[in-house]
């Protein structure tokens, strides 16, 4: 067992004390919290991480002291700062995964992504994530959750239609063309993308294979709000709190922005890719 999932087993083993020396069921503590009584399971055996408001809101919840709460926020911090593997991290579970993006997520209000290997998860289609995450199991031996995974993903992309919410997109060409699942799957997650580019809220643009690049492509990176960053590699998964690191990825995020094609051209893009997929399809089957 890693030290991050361990770490996870302790806290979900506070607040179930917690709970429990308050005389109150899980779905009791739920409604009093507003959320899905999943969740309070999900937290309590360790197949969800808590983010600091959760655990603050349990912690007024049940009526613990303020040195509870004061511990409470130190095991997550700790948690969250955590550089686990993501081969330990994938074995909690895939599901697991994604319910925490979506926490993360619903406390979020300007949403930056660059993603330079493959659709960003808010904007994947089901059967797209499924190849994704046959990938991840096998590279990753990660837990046999892909239908719940999917699922939890197609629920986190309601978020989109949240007009409160601003959502900034950004992907390379190449990362249109990456066949990460076969053809017909991929020309309906470009209709997706397609679709998606005429929300309101969201600014979705493509960096063209002839535009003049700022930077070597490298990691993906997510930028929630001003407040924190994520960055995937191959074997960790980075969360930087740092206002420079945070800062270092906006000028980044930035410059990517002024060199790529949105809205009409944007689309323009995507379609090209999208008849050079048809072009493919008809030389397989003469």
């Amino acid at each position: 067992m890693s030290s991050f999932q361990q770490a996870r087993i302790d806290l979900g083993m506070h607040l179930r004390q917690l709970r429990e020396a308050a005389h109150l069921s899980g779905k009791e503590l739920a409604e009093r919290l507003a959320w899905q009584p999943s969740k309070v399971s999900r937290l309590e055996n360790a197949r969800q991480t808590a983010s600091e408001d959760d655990v603050v809101v349990w912690a007024q919840a049940v009526d613990a002291p303020p040195e509870v709460v004061d511990k409470l926020i130190a095991q997550v911090i700790s948690l969250v700062e955590r550089h686990d593997s993501w081969r330990q991290r994938h074995r909690s579970g895939l599901a697991a995964i994604q319910e925490d993006m979506r926490d993360l997520e619903a406390r979020t209000q300007l949403f930056r992504v660059f993603e330079p290997g493959l659709v960003i998860g808010l904007l994947q289609t089901a059967e797209y994530a499924r190849n994704v995450f046959a990938k991840v199991k096998r590279l990753y031996s990660a837990a046999e959750e892909i239908d719940a995974a999917i699922r939890v993903r197609m629920q986190r992309q309601e978020i989109l239609y949240d007009g409160r919410r601003r959502f900034r997109f950004l992907m390379p060409e190449a990362a249109l063309r990456y066949r990460l699942a076969p053809l017909n799957v991929m020309r309906g997650q470009l209709d997706r993308l397609l679709a998606v580019s005429t929300l309101p809220n969201v600014e979705f643009g493509v960096v063209p294979f002839e535009a003049p690049l700022p930077s070597a492509v490298l990691n993906g990176f997510w930028i929630y709000n001003e407040t924190l960053v994520g960055v995937a590699t191959r074997t960790k998964e980075l969360m930087l709190r740092d206002p420079e690191d945070i800062a270092f990825y906006g000028r980044v995020f930035e410059e990517f922005c002024e060199i790529a094609a949105f809205d009409d051209e944007a689309r323009a893009v995507i379609v090209r890719v999208l008849d050079d997929f048809d072009r493919q399809t008809e030389t397989a089957t003469d």
